[in-house]
């Protein structure tokens, strides 16, 4: 995990992809905004669509309305290949706009250390072993609270927009990955931001990647 970083030393190996799952309103985007810029790393969230425009030729506004979105299983069934190799000939757009979203992420992982937000990047990289993969989380009330005030609408329209976005990213996750959206059971480390704030947010996730990485150089030993 790579410590070839401007900001403070936390990784020492390969490189550090932290990728991180969100609650419509928890503050995911904000808080890796903050922690990439305390660890100097890159952080892709929007971003991503501009890299699979790229890498892929379809209109990033295209892109936007299938962003995070189940339609179909090919993602599914790409995952399945850690490695894919196959081009796929007369696919559909969804086919083909998921294809770009899977070649992308797991490009991220040879280019330096970053934070990728959502699109169910922890389990596209799965299988890469400095991946550290979080789910920020928090209470309705606090998020609805948050979001109001945000998008200037009431308190009661902030929580119907709030159970329809987290039902979307659910259904997303749920459908293109083997495990649930967040369950504890889906992430190395859960945080509820709104009993720590977002600063206390980032200190947890770089206090967890410090004590992976000494757990990792120590030769991972079985204490359970």
């Amino acid at each position: 995990m790579s410590g070839k970083r401007q900001g403070r030393q936390v990784m020492s190996m390969g490189n550090t992809i932290i990728t991180i799952g969100r609650q419509f309103g928890s503050g995911g985007h904000e808080i890796g905004k903050m922690l990439a810029k305390e660890l100097g790393y890159k952080l892709y969230d929007k971003e991503l669509l501009k890299l699979q425009a790229e890498h892929s030729g379809i209109a990033e506004k295209v892109l936007e309305s299938y962003d995070e979105s189940p339609t179909n299983s090919l993602l599914y069934s790409i995952v399945m290949d850690v490695y894919p190799s196959m081009n796929y000939v007369g696919t559909s757009l969804n086919q083909q706009i998921y294809q770009a979203q899977f070649d992308t992420i797991r490009k991220l992982k040879d280019e330096g250390n970053c934070i990728i937000v959502g699109r169910g990047a922890d389990y596209i990289l799965r299988d890469y072993p400095d991946l550290v993969s979080v789910f920020i989380h928090a209470d309705l009330d606090r998020r609805a609270e948050r979001v109001a005030e945000f998008e200037k609408i009431t308190v009661a329209k902030a929580k119907e927009l709030i159970i329809k976005a987290d039902k979307k990213r659910a259904s997303f996750y749920n459908f293109q990955t083997e495990k649930k959206w967040g369950s504890v059971d889906s992430y190395m480390l859960s945080i509820d931001s709104g009993s720590v704030g977002y600063a206390g947010a980032v200190k947890m996730i770089e206090a967890f990647v410090k004590s992976r990485e000494a757990y990792i150089e120590s030769g991972s030993p079985k204490d359970m």
